[in-house]
């Protein structure tokens, strides 16, 4: 497939292994900030890709030397004072990561330098995050004077707890990767040079499992995680999505493949 660019250049979208679909921030000269036009294009590009696209996995990563640097504070317009909060408060942010969260496919991020604020949120909202041992994290808003969103502040303490929340948002330091990987932030370190090859590695691995156990899984933890006590509606979605794989040709196919030691070949029903 054809590799695109999108947002006016600042992401690309190319698929580096079968069923993976990678999104690349391309603006390194000014470490990948988050603008509005970049964070649309994500809300925009992520249904496709489970839409139009056959994907099973989507990789997201930064044009070296940085992941994000965050929402680019450079973009708000020089207006009264009133004006840029609200266009602080306004933009995409959430839409953006929304769509992230809510894919119903896996999410990886790779994370191979600056690793900084909304670049961080960004990380976080994806499944599974690996980082390249020179990687730096943190979380600016106590140096700039913002309050963070609620929605965002409840996906870090989702990940890495309450302690380590204030941690992050508190203090304002920043964080090396050995340091972040004991936090919770990423789940595993690279060397730098062997950051590409081992996120297409890990997403290749997870885009090879059977399509209805990833979406079904997915969905499953999410709802528990969200929710310490469950409504009847959503104990009941859960029970129906345990059920529907057990007439699905994917169990099936799966139970052959294993039995007969060979790769499956799945349908994704």
């Amino acid at each position: 497939m054809v590799d695109e660019e999108l947002a006016s250049g600042k992401l690309m979208l190319d698929f580096p292994a079968e069923a993976v679909a990678r999104i690349r921030i391309n603006t390194p000269e000014r470490r990948n900030p988050l603008d509005h036009e970049v964070l649309d294009t994500l809300a925009e590009t992520l249904p496709r890709l489970d839409n139009e696209i056959e994907t099973r996995c989507v990789l997201i990563t930064g044009e070296a030397p940085s992941f994000s640097a965050g929402y680019d504070i450079a973009s708000i317009p020089e207006k009264t004072f009133e004006k840029d909060a609200e266009a602080l408060i306004a933009h995409p942010f959430h839409e953006a990561m929304e769509a992230l969260s809510s894919h119903p496919w896996p999410t990886v991020a790779a994370i191979n330098g600056h690793c900084l604020g909304g670049g961080l949120e960004l990380a976080i909202h994806c499944d599974l995050r690996i980082a390249a041992t020179g990687a730096t994290f943190g979380m600016t808003p106590a140096r700039l004077g913002l309050i963070y969103s609620h929605t965002g502040l409840r996906k870090f303490i989702d990940v890495v707890g309450v302690a380590r929340t204030k941690e992050l948002f508190l203090t304002g330091r920043n964080f090396n990767a050995e340091r972040a990987e004991t936090m919770g932030l990423v789940q595993m370190l690279v060397p730098y040079e062997r950051l590409e090859e081992e996120a297409i590695r890990l997403a290749t691995l997870i885009a090879a499992n059977a399509p209805i156990a990833m979406r079904g899984n997915k969905r499953a933890i999410e709802i528990l995680s969200r929710n310490p006590v469950l409504s009847k509606k959503q104990e009941e979605e859960l029970i129906a999505l345990r059920e529907s794989c057990f007439s699905s040709a994917d169990l099936r196919e799966g139970i052959e493949a294993f039995a007969q030691k060979r790769k499956p070949r799945w349908q994704g029903r």
